[in-house]
């Protein structure tokens, strides 16, 4: 068996027998490794090699995590929570279900914008969901509202804005990752229209959304509210003031990480200005960024150790092996070469956690094969994209699905695997085949 297939697999079993992800990862790498040809010292040596290269992501979620702390500090998720909560017993004391349902419907409206935003207007990814969402568990739960459901719709803000619209994390994607890469390869670009490309991969997540939110997790389901409510319902003042500062920090942040390029330096500066408002005093900012650091270092820890599995995935020269050998099965039939590619893009990323990172390990291969097999220049930008942005959404080492069960598990009652990476695996990634080879089947 091919050393990626297999560490992938194992990796992914591992995850679904609820073994920790960074176990998972660890030992899946070996796995690999040895399978390769490898010895376990050059495995090893390998994969803490590659850990160097998640520690700048790491420092990002670190320092994001101490902004959230602060914002929520400021009273702003509770304020939001508070509105919603006031609605909840509005419509309990009408009896009105109609009602209830359409506070659902705001709370999922509110989500996935702010998590669209987070991707393009707003590029501070994931560090919002343990902000907005904690206060907003002890609402959902008085609503029966099914957290796979929320899952869903913010691995959706997530991963769509960043595979379509070419601002912010997407302008990182779409223009300097995918576009140069292809470009290195030998296709003309400059007349390419990115948005045009990606629009039928695009439209496959919107099709994933509307079946978790109107099919596959419409209905209710309960959770215990008496272990959401003592860490959700404690009071947090607040004030116009403290919502004004709030807002004003995030503004300051987002023109910093623009203006310099790092999230690191974004958010440190809101962090900073939180203290000279007085919104977060001086005396207790040394705590208040600890307890931010905490909050996301497990997202950090699995992004470090995820980079150190590509790294080893690598190494083994058997991506290359994997791809050629797809080559092979696929002789001069495109539709077959289309859909191969795809579900090797799907292994390659789901064993590496990002999407960013895998265009550059497939586009030097994908290319002279699709331009082999026949494909438009057009068609090829949306097979290389799609097969880069699968398997982002339902990896057990992804951001994507990291984030939301950061925020939707602080209670212990949304488990990762189960409740986040496979629901957005079935609704995203799946749909995600079926649009993106018909993409490269009609461009």
């Amino acid at each position: 068996m091919n050393a990626v297939v297999a560490a992938v697999i194992v990796m992914l079993v591992l995850s679904l027998l609820r073994i920790h992800v960074v176990a998972a990862l660890i030992v899946g790498a070996i796995t690999g490794g040895l399978i390769s040809g490898m010895s376990l010292e050059g495995t090893i040596e390998a994969f803490n090699s590659g850990l160097g290269n998640g520690a700048t992501v790491a420092l990002s979620y670190a320092t994001l995590g101490a902004f959230a702390v602060a914002i929520g500090k400021s009273g702003l998720a509770h304020a939001l929570a508070d509105r919603a909560l006031a609605m909840v017993g509005r419509q309990e004391r009408s009896g009105n279900g109609t009602a209830g349902k359409s506070v659902r419907f705001l709370i999922i409206g509110l989500l996935l914008v702010v998590a669209m935003s987070s991707q393009n207007i707003l590029p501070i990814h994931i560090a919002f969901i343990p902000l907005i969402v904690p206060p907003l568990l002890y609402v959902m739960g008085k609503l029966n509202l099914d957290r796979r459901l929320v899952a869903c719709v913010l691995t959706f803000g997530l991963i769509t804005p960043y595979m379509f619209l070419p601002v912010g994390f997407g302008g990182i994607y779409l223009n300097e990752i995918l576009l140069a890469n292809v470009a290195d390869n030998g296709i003309v670009t400059d007349d390419i229209n990115v948005m045009s490309a990606m629009a039928l991969p695009a439209l496959g997540m919107v099709v994933g959304l509307v079946v978790a939110v109107f099919i596959s997790y419409r209905g209710d389901r309960k959770y215990d509210l008496s272990r959401t409510e003592p860490t959700e319902s404690v009071e947090t003042r607040y004030n116009s003031w403290t919502l004004f500062m709030a807002l004003v920090a995030i503004a300051v942040a987002f023109v910093v990480q623009l203006w310099l390029g790092s999230m690191i330096l974004g958010a440190l500066t809101g962090f900073v200005l939180f203290n000279l408002s007085g919104v977060v005093r001086w005396k207790e900012s040394d705590d208040l960024f600890t307890e931010g650091m905490k909050m996301l270092a497990m997202i950090g820890f699995i992004m470090i150790a995820a980079n150190g599995f590509a790294e080893v995935m690598r190494e083994t020269g058997q991506i290359e092996t994997l791809v050629q050998g797809s080559v092979e099965a696929i002789g001069n039939n495109k539709a077959m070469g289309a859909f191969l590619m795809l579900v090797v893009g799907l292994l390659i990323t789901m064993g590496i956690g990002s999407s960013f990172s895998t265009i550059p390990i497939i586009a030097a291969l994908y290319v002279p094969l699709a331009l082999e097999l026949g494909f438009s220049p057009m068609a090829i930008v949306a097979l290389v994209g799609t097969a880069g942005a699968l398997g982002d959404a339902g990896s057990p080492a992804s951001d994507s699905t990291l984030g939301p069960t950061a925020g939707l598990n602080v209670d212990g009652q949304h488990n990762h695997i189960w409740d986040t990476v496979v629901p957005t695996f079935l609704h995203y990634n799946l749909p995600l085949l079926v649009f993106g080879w018909v993409a490269a089947m009609v461009l």
